[in-house]
């Protein structure tokens, strides 16, 4: 399974800039509005400690790479249009962003914290950054709502044929990838009557936006944060309890760019998401100072924050955990440690047969847990960082 994680945000906001420096592509960048209209599809990379070192083996990845120890697992970046106010009406790139956004896993919400660029994308000063979060807030939940009531005058026209709510809700709602037991549990938890024909326009609203919550978690990667504006705009939106649903990093997408130019060019060495380089060549003055001071933003805040907000997305929102395919006999067909795989947080040793491939997991018989020797059934959970030998009958 290839994760997706989508870049959202309004124009101007350096997005395209932290998905150029995440995949390394280059799409347009460009202090204007919609430099990017089609979404931009590239390979990112989370990291989780290899297994290999534990094994007495180097490991030789089939996707990704690993260095110094850290294995670099990919996982889908997308780059998605620019977003303006009113986009669940249709306006500027709107219908075209809600379907893109919808192909997503998880989003990282792109904020400029430095407050240099409005609601629109256009450059001024002194925005208050949470004007851009709450508004790509408000305009997801718009959007929910309206699928919502939709299921709602459904569920009315089908009244005598005495259907489950949760049904009618979660077949509106499909698109959005929830089923009718997550449909009840969220109406549950809002302490709602299982009666939407009850339910008034403000609790219509709420369940929207527990819907939207569940459906499309988010991080909130405040870019730009190599200033002080951002750094002052930081202390007072970061720890504001209007705010505790969403995860935070602050990130320099143009440092991470700039780190990994240089690698690039071999003038510095440099491992993404680590908080040290090594200049290794004779720089230019002007140069040498840049990367001095890239050197102390990353240094204060533990790296640029680009991986740390594609890790925050995957590790910390969705809950997945890596998993290594193993020989518990030390005798690899392929080589040791080709490949790592990022699961839902609940996976069974029998639901990572079938991520091998599903004649294994048709086939499966038992598990083995590599570090303990020990034989592990279908409903075994894996652990984050688990080690498993498949035996299955359709090797």
């Amino acid at each position: 399974m290839s994760y997706r994680i989508g870049l959202v945000g309004k124009p101007s906001v350096g997005k395209s800039t932290l998905f150029n420096a995440a995949t390394m592509n280059d799409v347009p960048e460009g202090a204007y509005p919609f430099t990017t209209i089609d979404p931009s599809i590239g390979e990112a990379y989370v990291r989780t400690p290899c297994a290999a070192p534990e094994f007495d083996e180097s490991c030789q990845p089939s996707v990704g790479m690993c260095q110094n120890g850290t294995r670099f697992v990919p996982v889908k970046l997308v780059d998605i249009a620019g977003l303006v106010p009113g986009a669940h009406e249709g306006r500027g790139l709107g219908n075209q962003f809600l379907t893109d956004l919808n192909e997503t896993d998880v989003l990282v919400h792109v904020v400029d914290f430095s407050g240099k660029t409005d609601i629109e994308g256009e450059q001024t000063e002194g925005h208050d950054p949470r004007a851009d979060i709450d508004f790509l807030e408000e305009e997801l939940d718009a959007w929910y709502l309206d699928i919502l009531e939709k299921g709602v005058q459904r569920f009315e026209s089908k009244q005598l044929s005495d259907p489950d709510p949760e049904d009618i809700l979660a077949e509106q709602l499909s698109a959005f990838g929830i089923s009718p037991a997550e449909i009840k549990q969220v109406i549950l938890a809002a302490d709602l009557d299982v009666a939407p024909l009850s339910w008034d326009d403000d609790e219509n609203e709420r369940l929207a936006r527990d819907v939207r919550k569940r459906t499309k978690p988010m991080v909130i990667a405040a870019n730009k944060m190599d200033t002080a504006a951002a750094q002052d705009n930081w202390e007072e939106i970061a720890t504001d309890p209007a705010y505790e649903h969403l995860t935070f990093v602050p990130v320099s997408a143009h440092a991470e760019k700039a780190l990994k130019n240089g690698a690039e060019q071999d003038v510095i060495e440099y491992t993404p998401g680590e908080s040290s380089f090594e200049i290794t060549a004779d720089l230019p003055a002007e140069k040498e100072a840049g990367l001095e001071q890239i050197r102390e933003f990353v240094g204060e805040f533990d790296g640029t924050g680009v991986q740390q907000a594609l890790e925050a997305a995957v590790f910390d929102v969705l809950g997945l955990k890596a998993v290594f395919p193993g020989s518990a006999s030390g005798t690899w067909s392929k080589g040791p440690f080709r490949d790592c795989f990022l699961l839902p947080e609940g996976a069974t040793a029998e639901e990572f047969a079938y991520q091998l491939h599903s004649d294994i997991g048709e086939g499966f018989l038992h598990g083995i847990d590599c570090r303990s020797d020990r034989q592990v059934g279908a409903d075994t959970v894996l652990d984050d960082r688990a080690v498993v030998e498949v035996i299955s009958t359709n090797q």
